[in-house]
This record gives structure tokens, C-alpha cells and sequence, in this order.
């Protein structure tokens, strides 16, 4: 059984992990604090019924999922988006680690707080690692597992050694690691992450509202920090013999039914990363390369996306 979503009293109830003075209405959208795996999680949240987490990557945040919570919502979900951790003030990693089993377990201790017993997981870029990590960490909490935009298994780590047309587009991995960094994404408000949208999805424009509040996430002191450390981390193991362990576990098989949809157009990972990453789905993956798309394919065909999805959901 999947848990629902609970009833407007109980969610005005004074229960564990909920922060009432931050749960306020926005349209449709209902925003509160959540307190899961020693941090405060802000998420945004719609919907009544079976509980399907949309998990955001870089450089984003959850408000992009917006348009996608209230179509959840209107076909009959509770549906659900926290940012990740580090993307708020008071949002870094208390143990320190941007890994995927720390956001995997951070995946998993939502879905206990949230009283559920199970939960979709909608995964784009970062927020796909993190959804891949916590249906590898513990399948018996994902119900079903959709990927976008970042392939699961050997193919990327390979590519970042083997593979010049993805080092190439994974520029910008590389150049995070560097101390020049955090100063040359801030400058002219911004101007990196316009390239990077811009290389990513070929032909499509943030609005500028949209982009404006982007920025706002990524100013707040503190937050470009830790978003850089999800790619600081990213080619180095864990010191610790148990981190290692740990994090071995969270790229193992999945045994989940999965989902994965891909950018034909994708500026940022290469669709051809994903062929043969079925190898890791022990209970099948459905593997899709959308024409026309790039690297936020949820924003720039949301219809698509959401019938591909809501199909499988339905399925």
C-alpha cells in the first residue's frame, strides 16, 4: 500500500518534522518545512493521494516542478518537492557529504516523515542520482522510478575518462573544481548559469521570472557553496572505509520498475550515455529519447514528459 496524503486537519496538526509558521498557500501550491535526516527541508507540495517526490537537479531548483505538481495533483497525487540539500540558507550537508547515498538516504527519510510507506520518485539531473541512490539503497520504499536527463550505471563515469564529446560537454564539472569557481558563476548576475541553460537546451529561453528566482536561490548566502560540492565530491571516494561501503550500496542494481527520458537534443549529457543502462534495472526500464528536447526536457516539453509519465504511473 501507498501511503496518501493527510487530511487538511492532520496537516494542521502539530506533528513531528512539520514547521507550521513556514506552511503557507500559494495558488495550488502548498509550501512548509519538514525536518528528515537532521535537516529542515523546505518542499513544496499538492495533491491528495499516493505520494510521488520530483527531485530537482543543477542548476535548478523545486520551483521548477511546479507546473508538473499541479498536474500531478489534478490526476489524483500528493505530489512533492523539496530541494535538495544545500539549496537553502541553513541547507548544508550536516555530515558534510553531497554524495548519492546522502541525498538517496535524504530521498528515504522524506518518505518516512511524509508517512508514506512507498512513493513514486521523479528524478531530473542531480535529482535523478538522488532517486537512483535511494531506490538502490532500499527498492522496498520506491514504488516505481522515473530518470531524466542523467543516465544510471558505467556509461557517464566512463565517458568523463574515455570519451572527448562528453568531456567536452562536461566542461564545466571540471572547471567546479577549481577555486575560481564560486566567483565566475556569481558575475554579471549570473551569466554562467545563462550559458549553461543555454548549451544544455538548444533553442529554449527561461522566462525571465523564472530565471530572476533562480538566481535569488543561488545568492542566498551559502547556497553556491554547497551546490558546487555535489561536483567537488563528485570524482573522489569517501576517506572513510564505511562511506565507501555505503556509497557502493547506492550504485548497485535496482530493483524498481523504472523509467528514463532523454534529450534527443541534450547539450549537457549525450544521449548515447544511456544505451544499455537496462543492465541495471532488474525489474525493467523503459528507455525514451525525446526529439526536440534538451537537457530540461520536464520544462521544455512539459505535455510530453508528463503524458510519458503519468502513462508509466498508470501502467
Amino acid at each position: 500500500m501507498i501511503a496518501s496524503a493527510p487530511t487538511a486537519e492532520q496537516r494542521h496538526a502539530d506533528i513531528p518534522g512539520r514547521s507550521q509558521e513556514n506552511s503557507v498557500a500559494s495558488g495550488n501550491i502548498r509550501r512548509r518545512t519538514v525536518h528528515a535526516n537532521g535537516l529542515d527541508f523546505p518542499i513544496l507540495e499538492a495533491g491528495h493521494g499516493p505520494l510521488v517526490l520530483c527531485l530537482h537537479g543543477f542548476p535548478d531548483h523545486a520551483q521548477s516542478w511546479i507546473p508538473f505538481l499541479d498536474r500531478l495533483a489534478q490526476e489524483g497525487y500528493w505530489a512533492v518537492a523539496p530541494a535538495l540539500r544545500g539549496y537553502w540558507v541553513g541547507g548544508a550537508a550536516p555530515d558534510g557529504s553531497y554524495r548519492a547515498s546522502a541525498t538517496g538516504r535524504d530521498v528515504l527519510a522524506l518518505i518516512e516523515l511524509l508517512g508514506a510507506e512507498q512513493a513514486v520518485l521523479v528524478g531530473h539531473d542531480l535529482g535523478a542520482r538522488a532517486a537512483y541512490a535511494a531506490a538502490s539503497l532500499d527498492a522496498g520504499r520506491v514504488r516505481k522510478l522515473v530518470g531524466l536527463a542523467v543516465p544510471y550505471g558505467k556509461g557517464p563515469a566512463s565517458a568523463f575518462v574515455a570519451d572527448g564529446d562528453q568531456q567536452r560537454r562536461s566542461w564545466y564539472m571540471f572547471f567546479f573544481q577549481t577555486r575560481l569557481a564560486e566567483m565566475a558563476v556569481q558575475l554579471n548576475d549570473f551569466a554562467f548559469l545563462d550559458r549553461l541553460w543555454r548549451e544544455w537546451s538548444p533553442g529554449y529561453v527561461l522566462p525571465a521570472p523564472a530565471r530572476s528566482a533562480l538566481n535569488e536561490t543561488f545568492a542566498q548566502p551559502g547556497v553556491l557553496a554547497q551546490a558546487l560540492a555535489y561536483y567537488r565530491q563528485l570524482f573522489t571516494p569517501p576517506s572513510d572505509a564505511s562511506a565507501q561501503a555505503l556509497e557502493a550500496l547506492a550504485s548497485g542494481p535496482i530493483a524498481v520498475p523504472s523509467l528514463y527520458l532523454h534529450g534527443a537534443d541534450d547539450g549537457c549529457m549525450s544521449a548515447r550515455l544511456s544505451e544499455g543502462m537496462e543492465a541495471a534495472f532488474t525489474r525493467g526500464l523503459e528507455r525514451v529519447v525525446m526529439p526536440k528536447a534538451g537537457h530540461f526536457l520536464h520544462l521544455e516539453q512539459p505535455e510530453a514528459v508528463f503524458d510519458h509519465v503519468l502513462r508509466f504511473l498508470r501502467t
